[in-house]
């Protein structure tokens, strides 16, 4: 169990926390909600110990074990996987070493041969001659295949040091489990099996994440953070929502009756306060008056962009022909004979083991990487736009955010460009920040503004919640939801492929394609089978 009681956390002038009050217990796992910088990831800093608190404590239940994903990718690169793992159990791993020293020195004390004793006492306390076998399910579980179990980590892929650094996290069954954004670079299959992991998982979870139906799936408790205030709702990320805006909405609502009956006392009390008769009612309704307190309605600071897709003309009936397209990389073939046709209102999300896959098809449709055989046929009313994956190129560059977008689009009036970015979260002196320093969710929401204006009938998405918060994503999901033209995309998030798609193409690790005219979650249970 945590306890926080009256915690704040001050920067300098910046408070980001004001006596928080939350106890986290077992068998529960809590969602750690908030607009981006909030201070999501810094409140899981002061639970762990890595920062201190400027007022306030934090208890932890004795004897009781926190683990925590790590973020940095190259803090193991010397070490081999398989022992990256095992270090999830500090303890545990401590004896491992300890034990190895010893039994590798050539003479032995009396004393030695007692420490020797404990410490063999201690590693079957902790399980220690399962360690490895449970290090290496955990591994197979997340798709990190047994060739790799016991080579360094520099010698791995980088999105398969991601699943290493969460298997960390997960091993050795710890009491308190703390993990910032989980699901980040992990495949399908690795996001279910995590998902039944955390639910079937008995002690204390403490989760950041961009993903909904991730929240949805695993949470019971949602932990709000909004003007360095915390709020605790038990239920799941939706449940949070529906009841956050019946919160709002009723107290709009006992404000509008409140303030109909202040009018009407007031306009009672104007009308009879001379009228000796009546005055005795009119001082009645002056009390009755003082007493009324309207509801302090505080606008959240979380921030919706206004994400709409809108079309310049609509689109003929021809819209996309690939026919035996083939793409080779470094000798294998990614893209073979891929052929697939798109329809009239046709939203297809791809799905592929390999992300480097779907950025080559989606590169290629672009026009940005050429192939090697096949041919793709626009319909001649076709206005595609593509938001890739990778947006560095863009950015390289010195202008501020309105020159940045001013060289795409001439808008001669520079307010209503300004309206626009307004529209984005970019308010006030925010459009006068230079490209090359803002955030990747700043970067993000500038190439979503780029294509808003290109005003296409046909969109190319390659994974365009990365970077992206709630708020972002959530507007991004309506958007396309209520696009009228046509949309190939690839994503992670569950909740805008569930309600998008219409389609989905997998692309196999042969390079062929399987076409499914099915909705997201209609192949996901074709796909159990």
């Amino acid at each position: 169990m945590i306890q926080v009681n009256n915690v704040s956390l001050k920067f300098g002038k910046r408070v980001l926390f004001e006596d928080v009050n939350l106890k986290f217990t077992n068998g529960n796992c809590y969602g750690l909600i908030g607009a981006n910088g909030s201070g999501k990831s810094t409140f899981l800093k002061l639970l762990s110990g890595e920062l201190e608190t400027t007022t306030g404590e934090i208890t932890i239940s004795k004897g009781e074990r926190i683990s925590i994903l790590k973020q940095d990718h190259y803090e193991y690169d010397d070490k081999r996987v398989m022992d990256v793992v095992l270090m999830g159990n500090t303890r545990l791993y401590e004896i491992i070493e300890e034990k190895d020293r010893m039994y590798s020195q050539t003479e032995f004390t009396e004393e030695d041969g007692m420490k020797l004793a404990n410490l063999e006492a201690e590693f079957m306390e902790l399980d220690g001659w399962n360690a490895e076998a449970d290090a290496a399910t955990l591994l197979n579980n997340l798709g990190v295949s047994e060739e790799y179990h016991y080579v360094t980590m520099k010698d791995i892929p980088v999105k398969l040091r991601v699943k290493v650094l969460l298997a960390q996290s997960l091993f050795g069954n710890p009491d308190i489990l703390l993990l910032d954004e989980p699901t980040n670079s992990l495949d399908l299959e690795a996001i279910r099996w995590l998902e039944e992991f955390l639910i079937n998982f008995n002690n204390t979870v403490i989760i950041v994440s961009h993903d909904r139906y991730f929240l949805n799936k695993v949470c019971t408790h949602i932990v709000d953070i909004d003007y360095s205030k915390m709020k605790l709702y038990v239920g799941n990320y939706d449940f949070w929502y529906e009841s956050s805006e019946l919160l709002q909405k009723q107290m709009r609502e006992s404000n509008k009756k409140k303030e109909e009956k202040i009018k009407e006392l007031q306009a009672f009390i104007q009308r009879f306060s001379a009228n000796a008769s009546k005055s005795k009612q009119a001082t009645s309704r002056k009390k009755m008056l003082e007493k009324i307190e309207l509801d302090e309605i505080v606008p959240s600071s979380r921030k919706y962009p206004y994400i709409d897709f809108k079309i310049e003309k609509e689109a003929g009936k021809e819209i996309l022909k690939v026919e035996n397209l083939t793409k080779e990389v470094d000798g294998k073939k990614v893209l073979n004979k891929v052929s697939f046709t798109v329809l009239k209102g046709d939203k297809i999300c791809f799905i592929a083991s390999d992300d480097m896959v779907k950025t080559i098809l989606f590169n290629i449709l672009s026009g940005k990487e050429k192939y090697d055989k096949g041919t793709i046929e626009w319909g001649k009313t076709i206005i595609p736009g593509y938001l890739p994956q990778d947006n560095t190129e863009y950015f390289n560059t010195d202008k501020n955010i309105l020159e940045w977008l001013g060289q795409y689009y001439e808008i001669k009036d520079e307010t209503v460009t300004r309206g626009f970015l307004g529209r984005m979260l970019f308010s006030g002196e925010d459009v006068f920040k230079k490209v090359n320093v803002l955030s990747g969710g700043e970067k993000a929401r500038c190439m979503l503004s780029k294509l808003m204006l290109q005003e296409p009938n046909f969109l190319l998405l390659d994974e365009p919640t990365n970077h992206l918060d709630l708020e972002s994503i959530t507007s991004l999901n309506k958007g396309l939801v209520n696009f009228k033209g046509e949309v190939l995309f690839t994503s992670r998030d569950y909740e805008l492929n569930r309600t998008v798609a219409n389609r989905v193409i997998e692309i196999k690790d042969d390079g062929t394609i399987i076409d499914r005219p099915c909705t997201y979650e209609q192949y996901l249970e074709e796909n159990k089978k």
